[in-house]
């Protein structure tokens, strides 16, 4: 049985808001204790509901969590602008590790300076070992790679898939 309280599901939908499926993730506070205390918070405020993938590259990763330009359903929402935000929280500094960076690793985006993790987050496509030890992991995609696979691409993407609902397993209903 999943640890409830460590796993959490992303309800992905198109720009059309038709349901393409759920992401179950289970969380790592084993390697990344801050930034899993993030994702949970900004899950339970309901920050990543309507939230964007602006940033998908095939063979790569699927990067979204800019809770501050990124959301569709909020008045800062700017599509040009998505992946430049974060949250109105301060950044963390790193918890690098030694897992490495492999299909379906979640793990948290960042500027150049290893401490400036906010909220943007991604999910790799496939092995990125040229990650390692530079980026905080903080999850793995347990159920799902189907509909991390079929996230709508681009850098940036036109008409982006987005998050629907972001929430801790042990409060789904």
């Amino acid at each position: 049985m999943a640890d409830l309280e460590n796993t959490v599901y992303l309800d992905v939908v198109d720009a059309k808001d038709q349901p393409k499926g759920r992401i179950t993730i289970a969380l790592r506070p084993d390697l990344a204790p801050n930034h899993v205390a993030r994702i949970k918070e900004l899950a339970r405020e309901g920050a990543y509901d309507g939230v964007v993938f602006h940033r998908v590259i095939e063979g790569f990763m699927a990067q979204g969590g800019d809770v501050e330009f990124g959301n569709t359903t909020a008045s800062s929402f700017n599509a040009g602008r998505a992946g430049m935000g974060g949250s109105k929280k301060p950044n963390l500094k790193q918890e690098f590790s030694k897992e490495p960076h492999v299909r379906g690793v979640c793990s948290m985006a960042r500027s150049q300076n290893p401490d400036s993790a906010n909220s943007q987050f991604f999910i790799c496509f496939d092995d990125a070992g040229f990650l390692d030890r530079q980026y905080t992991v903080w999850g793995k995609v347990t159920d799902g790679m189907d509909i991390v696979d079929a996230i709508k691409r681009g850098e940036p993407v036109s008409q982006p898939d987005k998050i629907a609902k972001f929430q801790v397993a042990a409060d789904a209903k």
